[in-house]
């Protein structure tokens, strides 16, 4: 089964978004609505989204397998599929040892839940994992339709298509923001993830395995990590920073909008990617 993604698209929280707000990134360009931050698995959020919108994806970024038990989330994908047929896209995902109490056995516990999906009609060409590392690549490549990553570097995107192989979703999510003032936009990104996020295992460790060091790691970041991570500068560089994911093999680029107006950092991002590839 195919699905319309769009060259990119938006990543908002619960919190940030709305049916008047998914109506306003349908309009300004978005292919896709990314609900991140573990939604609940009634998913009823997503529903209210695609019911506000006309051509629009929602996906999920990600079901969090602690705790949205698969029975529901299954349900629930039934549910928005009727209702909104090709329309809705699974993302689901382990989540964080520094969250989960119980967090142990990632692989078996996400490979588990994906054949509980599967055992309740999910297709798995309408689910994607969250996977940073090879082994979990190789998991998506293997049984779901491909992979949404976040707090990734183009050079990530570049070493998850040679794993994946053609055919498969490569969905990166990458921060932005629309800021020309350098200091000032490294400073708003290492008082929020990116920088706040650094701590996490799961994430340090994929920096890691890109080359980051310790010392680029702490203190919310080091320059050149935060300058990898964000995209930020006038519109034009900050469009050509996510466009650098197509180059390395992406077929989506997720916007994580920084700053005090989400929205708005969205609407001037998508202004100016479609200004760079029209040229």
């Amino acid at each position: 089964m195919t699905i319309e993604l769009g060259l990119l698209g938006a990543h908002l929280r619960e919190h940030e978004v709305n049916p008047a707000a998914a109506a306003e990134v349908e309009r300004a360009g978005y292919g896709t609505l990314w609900l991140d931050a573990s939604p609940p698995a009634d998913l009823a959020l997503a529903e209210k989204l695609l019911d506000a919108t006309t051509r629009l994806t929602v996906g999920t970024s990600v079901v969090n397998a602690w705790t949205a038990d698969a029975g529901t989330v299954a349900a629930s994908y039934h549910r928005i599929e009727a209702r909104h047929p090709g329309r809705f896209l699974l993302g689901v995902g382990i989540g964080h040892r520094e969250v989960h109490a119980g967090y142990a056995a990632p692989y078996d516990t996400l490979l588990s839940y994906l054949d509980q999906l599967g055992r309740a009609g999910v297709p798995g060409g309408r689910v994607v994992v969250a996977a940073l590392g090879p082994r979990m690549l190789r998991l998506a490549r293997d049984r779901t339709a491909g992979t949404v990553p976040g707090m990734v570097t183009p050079e990530h995107t570049r070493r998850a298509r040679s794993i994946l192989g053609a055919g498969k979703l490569l969905l990166p999510g990458h921060f932005a923001l629309v800021e020309p003032d350098t200091g000032r936009a490294r400073a708003i990104a290492r008082s929020a993830p990116p920088g706040t996020a650094l701590a996490v295992t799961n994430y340090a460790n994929n920096l890691r395995r890109l080359g980051y060091t310790d010392d680029d790691l702490a203190d919310a970041g080091s320059d050149r990590l935060i300058d990898a991570l964000v995209a930020h500068g006038d519109p034009a560089t900050v469009a050509t920073g996510l466009l650098a994911h197509r180059d390395a093999g992406a077929d989506h680029v997720g916007v994580h909008p920084l700053g005090d107006d989400p929205i708005a950092t969205l609407l001037a991002v998508a202004e100016a990617v479609h200004a760079v590839k029209a040229r």
